[in-house]
């Protein structure tokens, strides 16, 4: 190269030196693609050069790459947490929902029990839910979410779908308060499935057993003898599941027995109970019966004097003293 008029380097200067370098490199190259065209030389040589470079550009590529790596891996571990969280918080959702389904088929098995044992045994009743419990440990009681509005009374027995479960001594206008036959204060007339003996079932107070002391030492009752409400007294309608003798022994004196019975109802574990009212008696006399034999039309008039006539009836109305 020669410097030029304005001092700056020039790769064709106007010189001997350079015109013959110039000749040179222009007849390298065509020796070059001649010998590529003809050997296939060159790309060889390309490929050796990139494996030789290739080390040297990943390494130079590396931080970068594992820059990205890392940042990928942060992001789908962010996601992967996010996810689970919502799967987690899905998840307990169903469960909740799962139990609740659950509950509610209960309930509605519970229902269904107490109506159809309500109606086979042709009684009305009315529903009620447990509102609340009573912590005394010496008593056995329950508030139910019916009350005076709702037409509960004082003495109304209640049962579930397995058996009696007590009766109603306190009313509130939306309240009333259930004392179930556990209770010490408890007494329950019943008799005896299978033999027939009566008893009187008492609230045992310290456990949910029902206990009938004083039967006589001779009692035809065992171990196993289903228990039903005799009617006695008027308070629970005869012929329900009271309780199932577990045990039977004599007392100190020798004198009576003494038997323990589980209770037939599920009283810790019912949350809904069928308050029973008795069907409405009907009122007044039953209608007269109607007399045997032809119509009186196909009957002549009984001749005068003739025994066994009947003298003509007289009629009262319903509702009337005489």
């Amino acid at each position: 190269m020669a410097l030029s008029r304005d001092g700056s380097t020039s790769l064709f200067a106007a010189s001997p030196g350079g015109t013959l370098r110039l000749a040179g490199y222009l007849l390298l190259a065509v020796a070059l693609m001649m010998l590529d065209h003809r050997n296939d030389w060159l790309p060889r040589v390309r490929n050796a050069a990139a494996l030789a470079v290739e080390p040297a550009w990943r390494l130079a590529g590396a931080p970068a790459r594992w820059l990205g790596d890392l940042r990928e891996n942060l992001a789908a571990q962010s996601s992967l947490r996010s996810e689970n969280r919502k799967l987690r918080d899905a998840l307990l959702l169903a469960n909740v929902r799962i139990a609740r389904m659950q509950a509610l088929v209960r309930q509605n098995d519970q229902l269904k029990r107490l109506l159809d044992a309500a109606d086979s045994l042709r009684m009305q009743g009315q529903l009620a839910r447990v509102i609340d419990i009573d912590l005394d440990p010496y008593r056995r009681r329950l508030v139910l979410n019916r009350g005076a509005r709702e037409g509960v009374r004082v003495g109304q027995a209640a049962v579930d779908a397995h058996g009696v479960m007590g009766q109603v001594i306190e009313v509130l206008p939306n309240t009333a308060v259930l004392m179930l036959v556990t209770d010490p204060s408890s007494a329950l007339p019943v008799i005896d499935a299978r033999s027939g003996v009566r008893a009187v079932a008492y609230g045992s107070g310290s456990g949910d057993g029902l206990s009938l002391p004083d039967l006589p030492i001779n009692a035809d009752i065992k171990v196993g003898d289903s228990l039903l409400t005799s009617g006695l007294g008027g308070r629970f309608p005869a012929g329900f599941p009271a309780a199932t003798v577990v045990s039977i022994a004599a007392d100190r004196s020798g004198s009576y027995l003494r038997a323990e019975a589980r209770p037939a109802a599920r009283l810790n574990r019912s949350d809904q109970v069928l308050l029973l009212r008795d069907l409405a008696e009907p009122m007044g006399p039953p209608p007269p019966a109607s007399d045997a034999g032809p119509p009186s039309s196909l009957i002549g008039p009984a001749p005068a004097g003739q025994v066994g006539a009947a003298p003509p009836r007289k009629t009262a109305h319903a509702g009337t003293r005489r």
